[in-house]
Parts: structure tokens; C-alpha cells; sequence
């Protein structure tokens, strides 16, 4: 091969390499991950959280583990920090703080009432339907970054961005803005899908000795400002 060929031949070879990376279409993106996340019908992962708040201008680190099957159930378990954890079982949510020795419980949003960040994960949300994508397809190390503003306002958040893998479109993380530009980042590893979790996971007992809340009594249970 001759030293113009040889040229040519690593010209295109780059010229591929630069095309295969290039960021794909917001809204064909969306479609994509929307199509990958209707097939997940329960997952398990590793989380790291950074809350930075606007106000206070401190950020936080949490860690835990969270647990999500479709339709609505949902158990998130802080294991550092504050320690918490939040269970949806598919009627009720629970919002746990064991130092405090507080349950506070309320029934689980209608999808009119709930935020579209909480119905996606739930799997009663649709990322083309409730969401307008930025056209600006971020690109990480080894992930596409996709923001998404509500079709509808929220009173929770403002945009919210999807990490997901280049190749599978498996979720790895997720970051919701706020009105008053507070940011929750939530980092997955060792995410596992389709498992087959039982209900028994997402099942809730009042623990003896703790003071409950419920809604309506003794003031609204937190919204789970902890997670989406």
C-alpha cells in the first residue's frame, strides 16, 4: 500500500470514528431511551447523591441502595448522612427517618398529581409525551447526557438530565434542577434489570415505637425531596 492510499485509509478511518461519536438526535435519543426503559419492569442499583443547594451553597454526599418496579413501587434506603429511606408500595409511601424516630405517610400521588420526574420512574411516565428535549445531546466519558424540560411546569423541578450508556442505553445517572437552581445528582452502578422482584420488597412495616404522620394530620409528609 502506497504512502497516498495508506493516508486516505487512516483519514477515513478517523472520519468514521468522529461520526460514530457524534451525539444522535435529541428527540430520536428520547425515543430510543423511552423504547429501552418500557422494557425494564424492575431494577436494583447502587446509588451516590450530591445535593448542592442554591441557598446554602453546601453540597452533600449520600449513599445507598434503591430498588424500582413498575407500576409504582419504589424503595430507596440512605445509608449514610441523615439515613433514610423511602418506600412506595404501590397504594402508600413511606418516608422513614430512623435517627428522628418519624414515619410520615401519605398515599401515593394520582399521575395528575404526581411529578412527571417521579411517574417516569414509576413507569407511568413517557419521556416523549411529558418532556421536550434539549436539542443539545451532551456527551460524557462512556454516556449521552440528555436534558429534559417538563411539558407541563412543575413545582419540583425544572429540567431534568438523563445519563444513560452510549451502547445499551442502560441509566446511570440522573440530575434534577430546581426553580431556585438547587441540584440533586443521583449516580447508578451495579444496576441490575428484569430480576423479577418480589412485592414483599417494596413492603413496609411501621417500626414499634415511632411517631407516625399522616397526611392531613400532623402536616404533608416530606415530598421525597431525597430523590426524584
Amino acid at each position: 500500500m502506497g504512502p497516498t492510499r495508506l493516508t486516505l485509509t487512516v483519514l477515513l478511518a478517523a472520519a468514521s470514528s468522529v461520526l460514530a461519536q457524534a451525539p444522535p438526535a435529541a428527540a430520536d435519543l428520547a425515543a430510543r431511551i423511552q423504547a429501552r426503559y418500557a422494557s425494564v419492569r424492575d431494577f436494583t442499583a447502587d446509588f451516590t447523591q450530591t445535593q448542592t443547594s442554591a441557598i446554602s451553597r453546601g453540597t452533600y454526599v449520600d449513599r445507598g441502595k434503591v430498588a424500582v418496579k413498575k407500576p409504582g413501587r419504589m424503595r430507596w434506603v440512605t445509608s449514610t448522612g441523615s439515613r433514610s429511606e423511602l418506600v412506595a408500595d404501590g397504594s402508600q409511601l413511606y418516608f422513614y427517618l430512623p435517627k428522628d424516630k418519624i414515619v410520615q405517610v401519605s398515599p401515593m400521588p394520582k399521575d395528575s398529581q404526581a411529578s412527571t420526574a417521579l411517574l417516569l420512574l414509576a413507569g407511568r411516565g413517557d419521556l416523549t409525551r411529558d418532556f421536550t428535549p434539549d436539542p443539545d445531546v451532551e456527551r460524557g466519558p462512556n454516556d449521552w447526557r440528555l436534558t429534559l424540560m417538563p411539558a407541563a411546569p412543575q413545582p419540583d423541578f425544572k429540567t431534568l438530565t438523563l445519563a444513560v450508556d452510549r451502547s445499551s442505553l442502560q441509566l446511570r445517572g440522573l440530575t434534577v434542577v430546581d426553580a431556585q437552581g438547587g441540584v440533586q445528582r443521583f449516580e447508578f452502578s451495579n444496576l441490575r434489570e428484569n430480576q423479577g422482584l418480589p412485592d414483599s420488597t417494596f413492603a413496609f412495616t411501621i417500626p414499634k415505637g415511632v411517631e407516625v404522620r399522616r397526611a392531613g394530620t400532623q402536616g404533608q409528609p416530606a415530598r421525597p425531596a431525597q430523590v426524584p
